[in-house]
């Protein structure tokens, strides 16, 4: 498999070129060249066979055979550490109206939330590709809170990089950040930048784009702009479907929480290798550009507005520059035209076949923080005998979940992301439904360690010199 820019510059690159890079040199981001498909008899078998083993023969097909015989290996001691054995469980739920509701739970990583299904993975092949060269490396991150924390966990003490998490100040929960700036590693460097994480998002961007900065500090990035993490999520995808009751509907439809669109491209990318997928819905909270974007066809990004949902609170998301690029017919020459509209008129207008290509897979709902607050205190308690206690987020997702089965959409068949452990909002659980969720004693023991963090001006300059002040 090789790589490809979203915007046709650079030709075409190995896996690990993309992998350690992130970001392509013309500001593009990495795609495979194209879909390989997995047949209904190999989904079959997934049935019967560990997260790992489905995650190792997933991956081979994105790689080169010089990566296959590690790869079972790093597969299982990615996932070793999770407090459930099938890594990614459904949960079966019935909705008051008697309808059944599936919850993905994505949250029992090392840092309870589904960013770990990826990072622990990813930290684990740029590990082995930084080791067969006989490199270093320089990670930028921005995070919204999840990322950053699940980043720190899997990179922190690795002696040859440098970890560089980004994250907007007094816009993430205690949980989160503490996450991040208790770490004691010495590789560790937490960023407070006084903005947004769209913010956070461009000062990445634009030093992964810098040719220069990237030769001097060998930088490369694992937020979803890195494909690997793309291609770590599309496996619990396929293994949701596997967990399925087996009937004689195949196709399932998804709910997913989505904010920097990775997640939910995730679940394109599984559809398009064939995974019985019938919908995509997009669960926003009230940063709802994407919605807006279904419906109208015109993708214009507003201000962000902080909500009780911070990995959401995005109004630039970096994936759906990969959906415009494979739903335009790969037309890297739209793609830089809307990204070059953007940039100058801060808006763009889809193209009508566009447009349509995007309505025939997706759905979106927005909700609101009443909304998702209520939804918390309802499943509070419900669940088949054992009481629902859902972050957020999560119950976003359930919102929108309900709305397509209200409306008659993927009934029996529909499953919702639940993306973190409510135990890491613990204040808007309480203030929806009057429980506290606690911590686990090892990230309780973070709320009570010293920090280590930076603030930082919203600013490129501002990063780079601080760059230079910690890598040299």
């Amino acid at each position: 498999m090789k790589y490809i820019s979203t915007r046709g510059g650079g030709g075409e690159r190995s896996f690990a070129d993309q992998l350690l890079s992130g970001l392509a040199e013309d500001g593009g981001l990495y795609m495979p060249t194209h879909w390989p498909h997995v047949s209904a008899a190999q989904q079959a078998g997934f049935r019967d066979q560990p997260f790992a083993e489905t995650a190792a023969a997933l991956l081979r097909l994105y790689t080169d055979v010089s990566w296959h015989e590690a790869l079972p290996r790093m597969t299982q001691e990615a996932f070793a550490g999770f407090s459930a054995p099938e890594v990614a469980p459904l949960r079966r739920l019935r909705t008051p109206s008697g309808q059944p509701l599936w919850l993905m739970e994505l949250f029992h990583g090392p840092t309870l939330a589904f960013k770990d299904i990826a990072m622990q993975l990813l930290a684990r092949l740029m590990n082995h590709a930084l080791t067969a060269r006989q490199s270093r490396a320089t990670i930028l991150v921005a995070t919204s809170g999840d990322t950053g924390a699940a980043a720190v966990r899997a990179f922190a003490g690795q002696a040859q990089l440098q970890l560089v998490v980004l994250y907007p100040h007094g816009r993430i929960s205690e949980v989160q950040r503490r996450q991040m700036t208790t770490a004691p590693d010495a590789n560790v460097h937490a960023l407070a930048v006084d903005g947004s994480f769209d913010d956070c998002q461009r000062m990445v961007k634009a030093l992964l784009c810098d040719q220069a900065a990237c030769r001097r500090w060998q930088l490369a990035g694992v937020n979803s702009i890195n494909w690997g993490r793309v291609m770590a999520q599309l496996v619990y995808y396929f293994t949701a479907l596997a967990q399925l009751p087996q009937a004689e509907e195949r196709e399932a439809s998804f709910a997913v929480p989505t904010g920097n669109f990775g997640d939910i491209f995730a679940g394109y990318a599984a559809a398009r290798m064939g995974a019985p997928i019938a919908r995509l819905i997009i669960a926003s909270n009230q940063n709802d550009v994407l919605p807006r974007l279904l419906a109208s066809g015109r993708y214009a990004p507003q201000q962000v507005s902080a909500t009780t949902s911070p990995a959401m609170d995005i109004q630039w998301p970096s994936n759906l520059e990969r959906l415009l690029f494979d739903a335009g017919g790969r037309d890297a020459g739209m793609v830089r035209t809307a990204y070059a509209a953007l940039a100058e008129a801060g808006a763009w207008q889809l193209p009508p076949d566009l447009q349509r290509a995007l309505k025939a897979r997706f759905d979106a709902e927005t909700v609101s923080e009443a909304d998702a607050a209520d939804a918390i205190r309802r499943w509070h308690g419900q669940g088949e005998g054992q009481g629902v206690l859902l972050d957020p987020h999560s119950a976003i997702g359930v919102v929108a979940a309900e709305r397509q089965l209200d409306k008659g959409d993927g009934a029996g068949r529909l499953v919702s992301l639940a993306t973190a452990h409510p135990a890491k909002f613990p204040d808007a659980v309480e203030a929806a439904c009057g429980e506290r969720p606690q911590l686990p004693p090892d990230l309780a023991a973070a709320l009570n360690a010293p920090e280590r963090m930076q603030r930082l001006r919203a600013s490129t300059d501002a990063l780079h010199s601080m760059l230079a002040d910690l890598c040299g």
